[in-house]
């Protein structure tokens, strides 16, 4: 089993065994099992992903509805990593259910599982989060209502869907960005002997919208749009590698608008560059009806691979880009490339299996966020702590777990939760009412959400060395009375700020503040710590502040805070 593998026992798994009783099955749920038939596979016998993702959108679809009670279009689909194939005769088995509604749309989580009738193994095939928005024929915005979460992955999830859609809002436009700065870092394209020109790989296909491609509201699927786009994709990569390529990853759908029944769908592909294993292939699926112009409708990247008889990556050829557009997609598909490697690098694999600091740089900004905000929020749904003291109102938590010792401190304040919110954020006024932190300084205020720090700590003996950190703190704001304001923080790597001989360098994998408002004058504080092994030693002087002292320093926390509330309230949210 390889590393990814090992890292890929996604929470929709652990819900998925966790409620197999009809009592504790979540209302939402819909299962869906297809038996794989020649007609849903290609020449090698294995499944079309094509057909994968019909099957898969309709599942979702459902689900929806079932919660929504109205129809439902898919609005996108985020990235998803395909780990196996199925071959003709196995089971697909689909399960979807709602993470959590917003205000007419929301988040749907997919796992897919494949099953082997004959030896009764089963095994992951992919999981995704689609979202889906309601519409109601001739009515106002539809108001969905809430979920409610029935365990305690489910609440997990519920928590981190506000995290995801986050990122969906603001993916494009940090994409965008990124690439703009990192196209003009990446010189020249090379010239490769031999090489395949982009142009023989281009692939266009027009499809006329039938009744059977529709839905009930005579909008094409989702699921059939993709699967005409995987279509065309799969087609422009065979034609750089002569052969039949496997399709690994595709970079999220994201549905522009809708088609209907009589439309002209034309979907375009073409291989945007090659690397020694893999390709990106662009694909784009714009609409008409008549002398109407083209409508832009969805577009994807997607990520192909050529396997060999052991199921092992074969060397590709290498691709020469167009002149002028072709450069730049070129250009454009080496950054994507580090982009997923990243992605797959800060989200895909356990905690345990990367290094505690991940070297930060705009291309990785926002998985580092997400990751940093999910492994609080994550800590925060745990249910086995251990009391081990309670005194002067703070009361301490401790639980030990796969090598690492977590603590949570609790203290309640008759305090506002958002104006200590802001307060707490700013890391520099920490030093205010914990010992332990002896410095703090700003990096880089990344943007209203996520700011670098870097923080000094006193040392662990008398003419020791001092400890630093460079963290990465990641602040948000409840999406609902049912979420808490979030403050987290974890260690990352700078190369502008390199360990030096004055301190030692040590780092945190998780830490940070949850803050739930209880009324408009009271408030609860939770302060969450993971120590790693490399950390314990110095758990009584690290920057967590939980050493025996901890009631004391939490105690001086809520008189900060009460102290500071009302200086406060005449300064503007983005202060920290």
């Amino acid at each position: 089993m390889t590393s990814e593998e090992k890292g890929a026992d996604t929470i929709l798994e652990l819900q998925a065994m966790q409620e197999t009783g009809e009592a504790s099955r979540n209302p939402t749920q819909v299962q869906m099992s297809q038996i794989v038939l020649p007609c849903h596979a290609n020449h090698c016998g294995e499944l079309s992903v094509g057909q994968l993702l019909k099957w898969m959108d309709s599942t979702a679809c459902l689900s929806a509805e079932r919660h929504a009670g109205c129809s439902c279009v898919t609005a996108s689909v985020d990235d998803i990593h395909f780990d196996h194939t199925l071959g003709v005769g196995n089971v697909v088995n689909i399960i979807a259910k709602v993470n959590r509604a917003f205000t007419s749309s929301m988040e749907v989580g997919i796992l897919v599982t494949c099953e082997d009738l004959y030896t009764d193994r089963q095994w992951r095939v992919c999981h995704a989060f689609a979202t889906f928005v309601a519409r109601r024929t001739g009515a106002a915005k539809v108001q969905l209502k809430q979920v409610v979460p029935r365990t305690q992955i489910e609440q997990l999830e519920y928590s981190l869907a506000a995290e995801r859609r986050r990122m969906r809002l603001i993916h494009a436009e940090i994409i965008t960005d990124l690439l703009e700065s990192s196209t003009a870092q990446l010189g020249e394209c090379q010239e490769y002997q031999d090489a395949v020109p982009a142009e023989r790989t281009r692939v266009e296909s027009v499809e006329l919208v039938l009744p059977p491609h529709a839905n009930h509201q005579v909008s094409t699927f989702g699921g059939q749009i993709m699967a005409w786009m995987e279509n065309v994709a799969t087609i422009a990569a065979s034609r750089l590698c002569n052969a039949h390529p496997t399709l690994r990853t595709i970079d999220m759908f994201h549905f522009r608008g809708p088609s209907h029944i009589g439309d002209r769908l034309v979907v375009k592909a073409i291989v945007n560059n090659s690397f020694k294993n893999s390709m990106e292939v662009g694909v784009c699926a714009e609409a008409y009806k008549g002398g109407e112009p083209l409508r832009h409708i969805n577009s994807a990247f997607m990520t192909f691979e050529l396997l060999d008889g052991d199921r092992k990556p074969r060397t590709l050829p290498r691709i020469r880009p167009e002149l002028v557009d072709g450069k730049r997609r070129y250009k454009e598909a080496i950054a994507r490339k580090k982009i997923r490697l990243d992605r797959k690098y800060i989200i895909s694999c356990k905690q345990t299996e990367v290094p505690l600091s991940v070297p930060w740089d705009p291309s990785n900004q926002m998985y580092l966020s997400y990751n940093n905000v999910s492994a609080l929020k994550l800590m925060d749904t745990r249910k086995n702590w251990v009391l081990t003291s309670e005194k002067s109102k703070v009361t301490l938590y401790t639980l030990e777990e796969n090598h690492m010792l977590c603590f949570k401190v609790e203290m309640y304040a008759n305090v506002p939760a958002e104006e200590s919110f802001h307060l707490l954020s700013d890391l520099r006024t920490r030093k205010q009412w914990d010992p332990h932190y002896e410095e703090c300084e700003v990096i880089q205020e990344v943007d209203e959400d996520d700011i670098l720090y870097r923080v000094v700590t006193p040392s662990v003996s008398k003419g020791g060395k001092g400890k630093d950190f460079i963290l990465l703190a990641s602040r948000r704001k409840p999406c609902d009375s049912r979420d808490p304001y979030l403050i987290a923080l974890r260690s990352i790597t700078l190369p502008t700020h390199p360990p030096t001989d004055e301190y030692n360098r040590e780092e945190i994998l998780c830490a940070g503040f949850t803050i739930w408002e209880e009324s408009s004058s009271v408030t609860k504080f939770t302060y969450y710590n993971q120590a790693t092994p490399g950390v314990l030693p110095y758990i009584s002087t690290d920057i967590a502040g939980l050493s025996s002292s901890s009631c004391s320093i939490f105690s001086a926390c809520s008189r900060f805070l009460e102290a500071n509330i009302e200086s406060l309230a005449a300064a503007p949210p983005s202060a920290c």
